[in-house]
């Protein structure tokens, strides 16, 4: 680069570093290429980026983190090289605690260059668009101090009022979802389908759509356009854009926000030439962490941000995409193979691997495949499972006749690779603990939980404060459960038990306590109790029951009269608890309530606590008008807008790999972290993959569920498919894509084990872990076998332990 590309002051300051040339103080250039030298050659790969797109696909423990920390201080130093201009460059990652942890490591490696520890900025995705659209109000149309961000979910009261209103709206078409397939007109029957469609199925569709359609810039209107292409009888994409269209009208007459409202605001700010060029103007460069895991309208912001300071706007149709051209100074990272959010979230991994696809063809993908994670056995395991997987999945889809494309297999083709010897990370793929992959298979779930503490006995050994371990479950019932059953034995030898879930749970408190309190309230209202009911058995205080024909008649459950049919056992127990409830209603002064129906849930002391507090807050805020509606009112308020933070001890996530502790914890919250020994049992195929089932209580409507059908109808047009797939093909489209994620899934969580993974399939489990009691036989995971035969060393001989035993 030519002297004159710099200004006066910048001329004088990099006089001293010419002179260091000669001295034994080393340059910028020099640490910038220590640093270079101390990566990986995947992560190399990442530091050398000077300009224009780069796609890095990377394998679980390749160190993405430190090489994009790595990556972005070089790009800093460059940058202060090259020019004296005070632009920055824009880090993006997918939660708050990865934006603190990278933050952390890029000034680390800035003060490794001597650098100012500025010149850059880490966001959440969100919190970038946040930042954008505030600092333009006037164009984002977003003004902070009169609105309300909320998280919408299915039980939420904007959702619950968009079916209300659309019903209204829509009789017709809701008389045709009432008769479903066939109707004898009986009126208890009438009343148990109005109750599982105001309930759960519209809801459903409509959290469902409302997720996926305003992640991808899609409208209600374009919804509609979207149904005309299809003929199924309930016009699923017509019912969905009605009920997402009073969803908008609800949000904007009350001032709410949503997190992709966040993202629609700022893309408003970004198609105002003016204002595209002033934020352009402040970027050199944007790099995005875990990029398998955004949305269209999340990727095409970062594309905008990140394109030259002078081009025009890329398109922002979620259809036909922007693909990297050479003014795009965008570095994406991510792993395709551990996108496990894709069916509950409108992340699709599909974007990113078309990203990778198009880089790949002007060569500006780099691949990071090796990890020093993980021991060796562990590796070779995970490759295994990725490859097998793949395999049996061009058999099914294709009969084995032609290789499929992308969407098709649930696994981008990428082996994990050892690190070289003289590799810069300690303990680099480490030696194995016992053979480092152990499958066992117990005769029961009870039977598990003995080999399962066995070994976490032998492994913490006498000094338990050197290892740290945790038990990945697939549900959090089956967490709660384990957590019950290992206690006693982590007691007696000194082992913190840690279980995640319990966190989760004292999250729900004020929407369980408000779901009793509006019971209490108004104990004939049938969306009342049934609300009510649902948090009883989440809290597993009354069996599992068919809800919806308890609700649809509340005077006939709770007041049965004399010539009523007698109930059984199940109804008679919930009808107890909840006239146990209406009574300390009666009796109880308002004060009191919050607390009584806390013990009433049967809270642990975390839980308690976190009531308390609620319960504080809410006597605060109607201490100049007690009374139950205020009560009310507040509760719904702090529900509404997620104003409220559950007690917590910890912010970090290091909570959940301490040494000396076993953490039980799902696959999901698992993403990310590691530990030496990680167990993995209950590798049931009826949970992974699983199988898409329909409940019976709406299976009047079809061997399908709407908000399934719809979502695979919306990522078809989406995907550019020439035509929307019908009920059937979206059914079996959705079947895929549930069954890859879940495969996904169970690699990622093979792959957290750093010494050992231990892996095991019981012959005997529960159908579903509500009802953990009845067991019954069950497949493996079809993968667990196929482990065995492969690996048929480590496969752990029962009887020869018991003998020993």
């Amino acid at each position: 680069m030519s002297d004159s590309k710099f200004t006066a002051p910048v001329a004088q300051e990099s006089f001293p570093s010419e002179l260091s040339e000669r001295s034994p103080v080393p340059s910028l250039r020099d640490k910038i290429l220590a640093i270079r030298n101390s990566l990986r050659p995947g992560q190399q790969q990442m530091a050398d980026w000077e300009s224009g797109p780069l796609a890095i696909s990377a394998v679980p423990g390749a160190g993405k983190s430190t090489g994009m920390a790595a990556a972005a201080a070089i790009a800093i130093a460059r940058q202060y090289e090259r020019s004296s201009s005070r632009r920055q460059l824009v880090v993006v990652t997918f939660t708050r605690s990865a934006a603190a942890n990278i933050k952390a490591k890029i000034r680390k490696d800035l003060k490794k260059l001597s650098l100012p520890q500025t010149g850059f900025f880490v966001y959440t995705l969100h919190g970038l668009a946040l930042n954008i659209a505030s600092r333009h109000s006037d164009l984002s149309g977003l003004q902070l101090e009169n609105v309300t961000l909320i998280t919408p979910t299915q039980s939420h009261r904007f959702i619950r009022t968009a079916v209300e209103q659309w019903i209204a709206n829509n009789p017709g078409i809701y008389l045709r979802l009432l008769e479903g397939h066939q109707f004898d007109g009986e009126e208890t029957e009438r009343l148990r389908r109005q109750s599982v469609l105001r309930t759960e199925v519209l809801p459903e569709l409509a959290n469902t759509v409302i997720h996926e359609a305003k992640s991808s810039g899609i409208s209600p209107e374009k919804l509609r356009e979207w149904s005309k292409q299809t003929t199924d009888e309930y016009a699923i994409l017509s019912v969905a854009a009605g009920l997402y269209e009073q969803y908008q009208n609800l949000m904007r007459s009350r001032d709410f926000i949503d997190y992709d409202d966040m993202i629609l605001a700022a893309l408003r700010v970004l198609v105002n030439d003016s204002a595209r060029r002033i934020e352009q103007n402040q970027v050199f460069a944007v790099f995005e962490d875990e990029a398998q895991d955004s949305s269209p309208l999340q990727t095409q912001l970062l594309e905008i941000l990140a394109s030259d300071g002078d081009s025009s706007l890329p398109s922002t149709d979620a259809i036909n995409r922007v693909y990297p051209h050479s003014s795009l100074n965008l570095v994406r990272v991510g792993d395709p193979n551990q996108a496990i959010n894709s069916t509950f979230t409108p992340a699709d991994p599909i974007y990113f691997r078309q990203f990778c696809e198009e880089c790949d063809r002007i060569e500006r993908l780099a691949t990071m495949d090796q990890a020093g994670r993980s021991t060796r056995i562990i590796i070779e395991a995970a490759n295994f499972a990725l490859k097998w997987i793949n395999n049996q999945s061009l058999v099914k889809t294709n009969n084995g006749q032609q290789i499929p494309d992308n969407r098709q297999v649930p696994f981008r083709l990428q082996t994990i690779r050892p690190v070289e010897v003289g590799d810069p990370q300690d303990n680099a793929n480490p030696a194995p603990v016992g053979r480092g992959l152990e499958l066992y298979t117990p005769r029961d779930i009870h039977h598990t939980v003995e080999l399962l503490s066995q070994r976490v006995i032998e492994l913490f050994g006498e000094d338990p404060t050197q290892n740290s371990a945790a038990v990945l479950v697939r549900e959090n019932r089956q967490g709660r459960w384990l957590a019950e059953a290992l206690a006693s034995v982590c007691k007696e030898y000194k082992i913190m038990l840690y279980d995640v879930g319990e966190r989760d749970r004292r999250s729900h408190v004020p929407q369980e306590i408000l779901a009793l309190l509006q019971f209490c309230d108004r104990p004939h209202s049938p969306d009342y109790l049934k609300a009510a009911l649902e948090a009883l058995v989440q809290r597993q205080l009354i069996p599992t029951q068919d809800l919806n024909a308890l609700a649809s008649l509340p005077e006939e459950f709770l007041y049965p009269g004399p010539l009523a049919a007698p109930q059984p056992d199940t109804v008679q127990k919930a009808a107890r608890l909840c006239r146990n409830l209406l009574r300390a209603r009666l009796e109880l002064p308002l004060y009191q309530l919050i607390s009584f129906l806390a013990l009433t849930l049967n809270y642990d002391q975390a839980e308690l606590a976190t009531a308390d507090k609620l319960a504080e807050r809410v006597n605060q805020q109607i201490a100049g008008n007690s009374s139950m509606g205020g009560m009310l009112s507040a509760l719904s308020e702090i529900v509404s807008s997620e104003r409220f933070e559950p007690v917590e001890t910890e912010d970090s996530e290091e909570r959940y790999t301490r040494r000396g502790q076993l953490t039980i914890i799902t696959m999901h919250k698992a993403k990310g972290l590691d530990w030496d020994y990680v167990f993995l049992p209950f590798l049931h195929e009826n949970l992974i993959p699983g199988r898409f089932w329909v409940p019976p209580q709406s299976q009047f409507l079809g061997d399908f569920t709407l908000s399934e059908v719809a979502r695979a109808q919306i990522r078809a047009a989406l995907h550019g498919e020439s035509t929307i797939p019908d009920v059937t093909q979206a059914w079996e489209q959705a079947k895929h894509l549930k069954i890859s994620e879940e495969y996904r899934l169970l690699y990622v969580a093979m792959t957290r084990a750093k010494r050992l993974v231990w892996m095991s399939a019981a012959q005997k489990a529960p159908f579903t872990w509500s009802k953990p009691e009845n067991l019954q036989e069950q497949a493996p995971c079809p993968v667990f076998p196929a482990l065995k035969r492969q690996f048929p060393e480590c496969v752990v001989n029962l009887a020869v332990m018991t003998k020993q035993g």
